[in-house]
């Protein structure tokens, strides 16, 4: 007897543990399928709720057919036996080492259903013709949630289904329902909700902050690229390396500061560029000033600049008398007179590159580098030009505004929103890429991106902070390097220090003279 136990597969060890609760052991594997084939169901229930009443039929048949065809395959039926048995064991396996369900806990399911309550005054109605409405006051909200995540014992991502009748293409009915849900879903976060017409299904994810901490630096970027800001991992395809505030202190301190590579704002000009004219509006000490001074000095690496200060602040004073910088004007006159001279350049440029064209010769240099006209609250010169009867400086950026593009000249305008319906047709008409900063409303926002923010609220709001659109593309969510005036005392003086670096060296005393 003893030479046979060790090729036997049942010893009296394996009894005793049977006896003593192995049964389940053995009977695991039958655990395991019954669990898989639970939860196969469970999606399967699932996937039938959120379908559309309309499209239950096709896909109904398209079931069946597959079925069918399965059937009449050789082997047909024992293969879907196999595939249906590998995917009940594989949803039925074991998570995290333990047997365990995936159950909320009575906080989770309260804060669902207190969602779903706020959501029924806005989704519900009196007579549903679909039979069960999906929100009613009596409900529940198992039908209307497809989908939810919780972290931190807050909700980090929600996916609900809403009635086919909610209007969901006005911007107005939109925002109403986003401003429940992030106040619902915590305040203190800022949320981005994406609305799927098509299925009626509304996504609401919790997202993390954007980096503030990155001052003004030499971005990996090329010709006729700049960046703007920062955005989500998730929005662009592309990422560039920079150094934090930290890390460059440590570095200017002669230690090594770590790189990171974030996600860019590229703005893209030049004569195939469909945005070739940049719009900013913000609101008071929202950093447009900042993201204008961020445009000039990555700007002056490959042109030339010509900077109008509307309200004589002085926050451009670092750039007059550098290198590539034609001049930097704050009084009316001196802002007409630079900006007349704009106007002759495009023109002298335009005739230059059409009768370079038209000998078959190449277009010089001097009618293709690239020319920046930076102004900085532009209708402060508006009402002084008015007072006294002088030409609006505004009209005379009709001229670069429209031919800018062939030219090689581009145009940055950044205003306030107080001031904003100063801005003349032109400048609200040619400039295709658009920012937006500052703590605003979702209709300033439409107003200017003409497309809503794909965010709620931002609850605090830093310096540089706002959304982005370049074109008909994405709203996209938009950092500002940190670029202060190097005067400013109130900045950090790490960030000073940066703007200093990217200065061009001099070639004359600052203030002695304009473009001409």
């Amino acid at each position: 007897m003893s030479r046979w136990a060790p090729v036997s597969w049942w010893s009296a060890r394996d009894a005793v543990r049977v006896g003593a609760g192995g049964v389940l052991d053995v009977l695991h594997p039958l655990l395991v399928m019954a669990r898989g084939l639970g939860r196969l169901a469970a999606l399967g229930r699932a996937w039938w709720a959120r379908t559309p009443r309309e499209r239950k039929g096709p896909g109904l048949l398209a079931v069946a057919a597959c079925g069918v065809g399965v059937w009449l395959l050789p082997y047909g039926p024992a293969l879907a036996g196999l595939a249906l048995a590998g995917a009940a064991a594989w949803y039925g396996r074991e998570r995290g080492g333990a047997v365990q369900e995936e159950t909320l806990g009575g906080d989770e399911v309260e804060r669902l259903h207190t969602v779903y309550e706020a959501l029924v005054p806005y989704f519900a109605r009196e007579a549903d013709p679909a039979g069960e409405p999906l929100y009613a006051y009596d409900g529940t909200w198992e039908r209307a949630v497809v989908d939810h995540a919780f972290r931190a014992g807050r909700l980090s991502r929600l996916l609900v289904r809403y009635p086919a009748f909610f209007p969901d293409g006005e911007p107005g009915e939109r925002l109403r329902i986003e401003r429940v849900l992030a106040a619902k879903a915590g305040r203190g976060r800022e949320y981005r909700f994406e609305w799927d017409e098509e299925r009626n299904l509304l996504e609401m994810t919790a997202l993390e902050p954007l980096p503030t901490g990155i001052p003004a630096q030499p971005f990996v970027t090329g010709p006729g690229e700049t960046v703007l800001g920062f955005t989500d991992g998730a929005a662009v395809r592309r990422t560039v390396p920079v150094l934090t505030g930290d890390a460059r202190e440590a570095g200017g301190a002669g230690g090594a500061g770590e790189l990171c590579d974030v996600p860019p704002v590229v703005w893209r000009t030049g004569p195939r560029s469909t945005e070739p004219h940049l719009l900013v509006v913000g609101t008071a000490g929202a950093g447009a000033s900042s993201l204008v001074r961020s445009v000039a000095l990555q700007a002056l690496r490959r042109g030339e600049v010509v900077v109008v200060d509307g309200d004589g602040g002085g926050g451009f004073s670092c750039l007059a008398g550098r290198r590539g910088v034609l001049g930097v004007e704050s009084s009316l006159t001196g802002a007409l007179a630079s900006l007349e001279w704009v106007v002759r350049e495009t023109e002298r440029r335009l005739l230059a590159a059409s009768r370079a064209r038209q000998h078959g010769a190449e277009v010089p240099q001097d009618a293709r580098s690239p020319l920046w006209v930076l102004l900085d609250r532009p209708a402060v010169l508006s009402h002084l030009a008015r007072a006294e009867g002088r030409p609006d400086p505004q009209e005379l950026l009709r001229v670069p505004l429209r031919h800018g593009r062939a030219a090689g000249v581009t145009v940055v305008v950044a205003e306030q929103f107080e001031a904003a319906e100063e801005l003349t047709d032109a400048v609200l008409a040619y400039p295709r890429a658009r920012v937006v900063l500052g703590a605003t409303t979702g209709e300033q926002v439409f107003s200017v991106l003409g497309a809503s923010a794909p965010t709620g609220p931002v609850p605090e709001t830093p310096a540089g902070r706002g959304f982005a659109r370049l074109g008909t593309g994405p709203v996209l969510r938009l950092q500002v390097p940190a670029t202060p005036d190097p005067s400013d005392e109130t900045a950090r003086e790490s960030e000073r220090a940066a703007v200093r670096a990217l200065l061009p060296e001099p070639v004359r005393a600052p203030g002695a003279g304009q473009a001409t």
